[in-house]
């Protein structure tokens, strides 16, 4: 659930001051090379406030969100008092501060529903978290496009953080969206196939490392660009088994490739439109296509060959819904996390490619992360 922009402390600032420099000291014990440095000079707290990228209408964000000095509560007993260290710009922030997200907090809002924080302070009665663990967000709309927060206790859950910063704060959505739809709609082996689009986004990066590290090959489209051998090297690099533009599905060599590569018994759809009907085109009998994006801002056409013929399955996929579906038991949401931190300390996952931006410079950020072709996630450091 959202929660408002509240945080820290109404105690006397001497207390407040004395605890939060101590916070500080303790915190520098964790820097790592994404820049951690930038706490002891950007982190925008005084003993009462904190800095946040706050939107007080929908519309165009570069026109709507601001930065703002905002009042921090006391810390309640089942609080913790979190430092937010860096937050991306995902699509679905774009989205909910447009107004056009599939749900929308109250306004005023804080921007950001994704990002690594580390516990500064606990409340008396808090149990699972300490000071000094990092933090991200359990769902969506709590804001995290900003330097501190007051949360409750259970609208984060830790991470270890003795993984890179970068790979912690986009953690959450993008990688759990991948390692769900591999692991919950087909029964994938050793040697299987997969097809995306989208491939160069950041759920698509994650799907393809993801998948080789359980040894499926990943055929990865991409529209054509300028720079496409270059991206295609950079995701083969990562582990992509094949990269090719929309307009191969179309013509006689695809034919080639599944000559050295079975046809895949699973699709993933981040576009929509004309790309999701040429993914169905080469999926298995019985295989399935999983939507969970629409950036072409198509309807999906289902063929009826596919249906009829095929016998296709055609699902959708919101990793919102999914860790809503499960919050009542936190065990399948940390062994997913688990796993996942497993696959990043053996360097077989890697954050996407990024942009390290300060949080004064957001408008920079919110503008670069709406271009089209845009190759490296925007990541405010606070």
């Amino acid at each position: 659930m959202w929660l408002p922009l509240y945080t820290v402390c109404t105690r006397s600032q001497t207390i407040c001051r004395r605890r939060f420099a101590a916070a500080l000291l303790n915190l520098s014990r964790h820097r790592d090379h994404a820049k951690v440095s930038h706490l002891s000079h950007s982190a925008g707290l005084s003993a009462q406030t904190c800095k946040a990228l706050q939107y007080r209408k929908h519309g165009d964000p570069s026109q709507v969100v601001q930065v703002e000095d905002v009042d921090l509560p006391p810390i309640g007993a089942k609080d913790v008092l979190v430092k937010m260290l860096a937050a991306p710009i995902n699509p679905s922030d774009i989205n909910m501060i447009q107004g056009t997200y599939a749900f929308l907090p109250d306004l005023p809002a804080v921007g950001g529903n994704e990002g690594v924080g580390q516990v500064l302070e606990v409340g008396s009665q808090v149990k699972s978290l300490k000071t000094g663990d990092w933090v991200i967000p359990r769902d969506a709309g709590l804001g995290t496009w900003r330097t501190a927060a007051v949360l409750a206790e259970d609208d984060v859950i830790s991470l270890p953080n003795d993984i890179p910063m970068l790979s912690a704060a986009t953690l959450g959505v993008n990688p759990c969206t991948a390692f769900r739809m591999l692991s919950d709609f087909e029964d994938l082996k050793q040697g299987d196939s997969v097809i995306q689009n989208a491939a160069n986004s950041g759920v698509g990066q994650a799907v393809i490392q993801i998948a080789a590290a359980r040894g499926i090959n990943t055929i990865n489209v991409v529209r054509d660009r300028p720079d496409f051998s270059q991206l295609s090297n950079r995701l083969k690099a990562i582990g992509a088994s094949h990269v090719i533009k929309e307009e191969t599905l179309r013509r006689p060599e695809i034919k080639e490739l599944f000559k050295t590569c079975p046809k895949p018994k699973l699709a993933l759809n981040g576009v929509g439109g004309k790309s999701a009907t040429e993914l169905l085109r080469h999926l298995q009998v019985g295989g399935s296509m999983v939507t969970y994006g629409g950036m072409a801002k198509q309807p999906v056409t289902v063929p009826v060959s596919a249906l009829i013929f095929k016998d296709v399955n055609v699902r959708g996929f919101w990793v919102t819904q999914w860790k809503r579906d499960h919050s009542h038991d936190d065990r399948a949401f940390r062994a997913m996390l688990d796993e996942l931190c497993s696959l990043i300390r053996q360097g077989k996952l890697t954050a996407p490619a990024c942009t390290e931006v300060g949080l004064q410079q957001y408008h920079k950020a919110l503008d670069t992360a709406m271009q089209p072709f845009t190759s490296a996630k925007q990541i405010l450091i606070m």
